[in-house]
């Protein structure tokens, strides 16, 4: 199993689309058969835009969780779970609020980006200022290493960064670290503990990275050492303290290119969307009111395909084969725009198919859905207050 560690999250928006599916699920079904993967709802998140109407929430959470499970997320080899149903991830927030600079929200892109789209909301507000410190605790009280993001999105993953480099330089130091280290090398055995110490020396007297590589391989393969103590042995051989917070690296997808029905992005906003769980009729027909080559009037006009939204879905559906018999039945007007759509309709019935079915499985099922996320969860909250026992601990804040 790899040592990576993925965590990611979708804002409850209700039913999904095919834009959803090709570019974040595709990826999330991908990544779960490589690493341990956190998948979560962000329901809170949905509070800093959506404050005014929360009673929608309920329900847009729980379609999506279906359309997750529909899509093959498959929560034996993922985590998934609700935001607000670990409440460490807001007292994470509240204490990283303590020392996060002010300016470093203010300069995130999408804070103004956001602020400018939503004009007709009322987003002064701290939780909205404050929404990327959230994502920041979102990702660190999992010690996240990896976070698949948009390039739009990696100004966050940056912050996340910082943040945690900031509570690690300010806390990562316990009170008798140094005696913990050692003691902690003791548990090596002589041999080792004397190798590791003199690698030690020599990276941090002479630089040499080579040393510092093999010693904390020792410390990584050495089996009578706990988590806790392989920290302080880390910190201790590079001169830092004990790492409590991960610095995440984000993990760039490909954008969605998934066109919507008009050639637009696929959106919700745009009404352009065929949903993970279009029936066959419905797909027919939306597919076949698409617009297509504004300059094709009558059917023996010919057309260009580049001009055609349709085009746009058989570059996603279609073969080489397909796409070739296009380009020229459209540019000869040898095949009629209804025959060209056909293929696309053929392609994603296919695809929604399955997702479908499991959809209404799951539909029919609603206390095993519940309990599928109740499961969720309870693992993620156990993740979640191990790092938050550290950190109470580093803050001074584990007194009785």
């Amino acid at each position: 199993m790899s040592s990576e560690r993925v965590l990611s999250g979708m804002r409850p928006t209700g039913l999904l689309h095919l834009g959803h599916y090709h570019g974040v699920l595709k990826n999330w079904v991908k990544l779960q058969h490589e690493s341990p993967c956190f998948f979560f709802v962000a329901d809170w998140h949905a509070l800093t835009t959506h404050y005014e109407t929360p009673e929608v929430i309920e329900n847009n959470v729980w379609d999506m969780v279906i359309d997750w499970l529909a899509a093959g997320v498959d929560p034996d080899k993922a985590t998934l779970f609700i935001q607000s149903r670990v409440p460490e991830h807001a007292e994470l927030h509240l204490l990283l609020s303590m020392n996060t600079p002010l300016g470093w929200l203010e300069r995130v892109p999408t804070y103004k980006d956001q602020q400018d789209k939503l004009a007709d909301r009322d987003l002064a507000t701290y939780g909205f200022l404050g929404y990327p410190l959230l994502q920041s605790a979102d990702i660190l009280i999992y010690r996240a290493t990896q976070v698949p993001v948009g390039e739009d999105q990696v100004p966050h993953i940056e912050l996340t960064r910082e943040v945690a480099r900031r509570f690690n330089h300010m806390y990562g130091r316990e009170r008798d670290f140094e005696a913990k280290a050692l003691e902690a090398a003791k548990k090596m055995g002589n041999k080792v503990m004397k190798q590791l110490l003199a690698l030690r020396t020599q990276f941090q007297e002479k630089g040499d990275r080579a040393a510092l590589d093999e010693a904390l391989a020792l410390v990584a393969s050495a089996q009578s050492l706990g988590k806790a103590d392989r920290e302080r042995l880390s910190g201790y051989v590079d001169g830092g303290g004990k790492t409590i917070l991960v610095e995440p690296q984000a993990k760039l997808t490909e954008a969605s290119k998934m066109p919507g029905l008009d050639g637009q992005k696929m959106s919700k906003s745009y009404q352009n969307t065929l949903s993970l769980r279009e029936t066959p009729d419905n797909i027919a027909l939306k597919v076949r009111k698409m617009p297509t080559d504004p300059q094709r009037v009558r059917r023996n006009d010919p057309g260009d395909p580049d001009k055609c939204p349709v085009w746009q879905l058989h570059e996603v559906y279609s073969d080489d084969s397909t796409k070739q018999w296009v380009q020229q039945g459209c540019r000869s007007a040898g095949i009629g725009c209804l025959e060209c759509k056909e293929p696309v309709i053929q392609s994603i019935t296919r695809e929604l198919e399955p997702m479908r079915e499991r959809a209404q499985a799951y539909a029919a099922d609603p206390e095993l859905v519940r309990k599928v996320m109740a499961q969720g969860c309870e693992r993620a909250r156990a993740v979640a207050q191990e790092t938050m026992t550290d950190v109470r601990q580093a803050m001074g804040l584990n007194y009785r």
